[in-house]
C-alpha cells in the first residue's frame, strides 16, 4: 500500500482538484495501464507553458506506466470552446486546424515520450455521427443544465449571445471520452464542466465514469489574467531561448513562486529551501534565474540556457539595471504610442522629451535600444523601458 499511496501523492502534486479520488484510487488497485486522456483544440500554432502544466502531468502518468492519449480537436477546434469566454469564438476553417495540429504534435514531444503516447484526432469519430448522431447527443442534456455553466449564465444575464452550436460543444467534448473509453481526464479548472460532461455520458453509456483531474490556470506575463495567446501575455515553448529567459525574468516575485509549483521539476523540499533563502536576504533575481535555465533546458538544451544566461548578464546585470524596478500598470486602449508611454510612467517630461531621447539612442525595452518613434504597444505588454542611465519603470499595458 506504501507504494500506491506513493504514487497517489505523484498524481495529486499540483493538482487543484480530482473528481472523485476515491475512483482514481479504485483503478489503480487494479494494477492496470489506465487510459489518460488529454485534448486540445488547435486553435493556434503555438503551445505555451501554460498548456505545459497539463502537458507535465500526463508525463507524469507515462512515467508510472499508464496509457497516455493526446487527443487533437481537429472537429472540435473547428467549433470552439467556450469556456470562460464572453463572447462566441470566431469558427477556425479546417485548413488552419490541421496546420496548427501538425506544429501541436511536433511540440507536445518536447515533454511527452513520444514511445508511450496515443495521437488520436476526434473528427474520426464525431464526423461519422453524422446530423441524426449530432440530434441524438443533443438529446442527453437539457437547455437547464446547459445554462447552469457559469459562463452561459454570465452571458445570458448580460443579453450577451449565445450561439446553439456552443451548447454542443461539453457534449462533443464528452463524447471523446466515450469513444475513448477514457480511464482519466486531465483538464484546467475552467474546464470542470466539460469534463464532468464526460463523466455523465460515460454512465449514460453503460462505461465505467472517468476520473476527473483539475489542474491550476498558470497565470501570464502580465500577473493578472490566465496564460493564453489571445491576451499576449504568454510564453510559448517554440520560442528562442533569449526571448523565453527575458520574459520570465520579467514576472513578478511572487508570481515566481507560482511558476515552481507548476512547472519546476524541482523537489518541493528544494522550492521551500529557495524561499528560505530570500526570507535571509538572497535575491530573488537569482533563484529566478535558475528557474529561467532549468525551463530553456527542457525546451531547448543546457548550452543555449547557459547561453541566455549570459545574455541577460551582458545586457542588464552589466547596464547596472537596480532591483527596485518601479512596477505600473495602464489602459493600453486601442494602442500607446511610445513617447505617450514614456511620458506616462515618468521616465521624460514630455512627448517631445520622449522623441529626442528615442532620436538620441537613450532609450530602451528590455535592454535592447528603441529607434522608432512611431512605434505603438498594445495590450499584454510587459516590459522593463529604460531612458538614459538611470530611469527605469517596468510597465504592463492592459
Amino acid at each position: 500500500m506504501a507504494d500506491l499511496d506513493q504514487v497517489l501523492a505523484e498524481i495529486k502534486r499540483g493538482t487543484d482538484e480530482i473528481l472523485l479520488e476515491s475512483d482514481l484510487l479504485e483503478k489503480l488497485k487494479e494494477g492496470r495501464p489506465l487510459r489518460i486522456k488529454l485534448g486540445a483544440d488547435p486553435t493556434a500554432p503555438d503551445i505555451h507553458l501554460g498548456h505545459t502544466v497539463i502537458l507535465n502531468k500526463l508525463r507524469a502518468f507515462q512515467e508510472l506506466g499508464h496509457e497516455v492519449i493526446f487527443l487533437i480537436g481537429d472537429f472540435t477546434g473547428i467549433v470552439g470552446d467556450p469556456s470562460g469566454k464572453n463572447s462566441t469564438r470566431p469558427p477556425l476553417t479546417r485548413e488552419d486546424v490541421l496546420a496548427n495540429a501538425e506544429t501541436y504534435k511536433e511540440q507536445v514531444f518536447k515533454i511527452l515520450d513520444p514511445a508511450k503516447t496515443r495521437i488520436e484526432f476526434n473528427s474520426s469519430w464525431l464526423e461519422p455521427l453524422g446530423a441524426a448522431g449530432m440530434i441524438r447527443l443533443g438529446s442527453k442534456q437539457t437547455v437547464a443544465r446547459m445554462m447552469e455553466r457559469d459562463d452561459f449564465k454570465k452571458r445570458y444575464a448580460s443579453g450577451q449571445a449565445i450561439a446553439i452550436h456552443e451548447f454542443m460543444y461539453p457534449l462533443l467534448q464528452g463524447y471523446d471520452s466515450v469513444a475513448l473509453k477514457a480511464d482519466v481526464e486531465l483538464g484546467g479548472t475552467d474546464q470542470k464542466f466539460n469534463l464532468l460532461m464526460g463523466r455523465e455520458l460515460q454512465k449514460a453509456e453503460g462505461q465505467k465514469p472517468q476520473t476527473v483531474i483539475m489542474m491550476p490556470l498558470l497565470v501570464g506575463l502580465d500577473g493578472v489574467k490566465k496564460m493564453s495567446k489571445s491576451a499576449h501575455n504568454y510564453i510559448g515553448v517554440s520560442e528562442p531561448a533569449n526571448e523565453m529567459f527575458g520574459k520570465i525574468m520579467s514576472i513578478s516575485d511572487d508570481l515566481m513562486w507560482s511558476y515552481f509549483e507548476l512547472l519546476s521539476f524541482r523537489p518541493l523540499a528544494e522550492i521551500a529551501q529557495f524561499k528560505e533563502d530570500i526570507a535571509n536576504g538572497q535575491n530573488p533575481r537569482d533563484v529566478k534565474i535558475a528557474l529561467a535555465k532549468e525551463i530553456i533546458a527542457r525546451f531547448h538544451d543546457q548550452e543555449q540556457a547557459d547561453a541566455a544566461h549570459q545574455e541577460f548578464i551582458n545586457r542588464f546585470q552589466k547596464g547596472a539595471m537596480p532591483d527596485d524596478i518601479e512596477e505600473m500598470e495602464f489602459e493600453a486602449g486601442e494602442g500607446l504610442a511610445i513617447a505617450n508611454l514614456l511620458k506616462t510612467a515618468g521616465l521624460v517630461g514630455s512627448t517631445s522629451d520622449g522623441m529626442r531621447m528615442i532620436k538620441q539612442g537613450a532609450v530602451k525595452m528590455d535592454g535592447e535600444k528603441l529607434s522608432d518613434t512611431r512605434q505603438v504597444f498594445e495590450a499584454g505588454l510587459t516590459a522593463i523601458f529604460q531612458v538614459g542611465k538611470r530611469k527605469f519603470a517596468k510597465v504592463t499595458l492592459v
